[in-house]
């Protein structure tokens, strides 16, 4: 199993349509959306390109792949204008003999987990990229994919076949790898 993994685009139209490219460019299985896809929310500024309408209408040239779980910049009336589901706080998912819990990463995190039963754990939430493996279990935040924190870049993730990469938006440089 193939999949593109991005995070916390937050209404950048430039970021969706980089999505929508990797993903004509890849042929993933399957778009894995860890929230926050149109809002900026209070606490970041307004990203470069920010145009909500124009990541509908990018995301909607791939909505049959995509599999997003809700953030915490996530309202009811985007599920109106989506053409995916998107308020799930979380999903599970099953790849290669792997099981993977999706989240966005404000409810849970490395250091408060739910207890079901999984090898992997994807979240965002906090705009920096992580690929690390504790406990028996890898955890991958792929940073953000239009704000991203702490002076790092735009990234998102490869998950190929149980092997995992961070990538940089801007030249597709691995920046971690597992």
């Amino acid at each position: 199993m193939k999949f593109l993994i991005f995070s916390d685009i937050h209404g950048c139209s430039d970021s969706a349509a980089f999505i929508v490219q990797r993903t004509n460019e890849e042929n993933p299985d399957k778009v894995l959306l860890l929230g926050d896809i149109l809002y900026h929310g209070p606490r970041n500024d307004i990203p470069e390109n920010y145009n909500p309408k124009k990541v509908i209408e990018e995301l909607r040239k791939i909505a049959p792949r995509i599999l997003a779980v809700r953030g915490n910049c996530e309202a009811e009336v985007d599920q109106m204008v989506l053409s995916f589901p998107c308020l799930s706080q979380e999903a599970l998912v099953y790849a290669d003999g792997n099981t993977i819990f999706m989240t966005h990463g404000h409810i849970y995190n490395e250091d408060r987990r739910p207890e079901c039963g999984y090898t992997h754990f994807f979240s965002g939430h906090t705009h920096l990229h992580v690929l690390k493996k504790k406990d028996g279990i890898t955890f991958l935040n792929p940073g953000s994919i239009s704000i991203p924190k702490n002076g790092e870049e735009r990234s998102y993730a490869i998950y190929d076949d149980g092997r995992i990469e961070i990538r940089k938006m801007e030249d597709d440089s691995v920046i971690l790898e597992m």
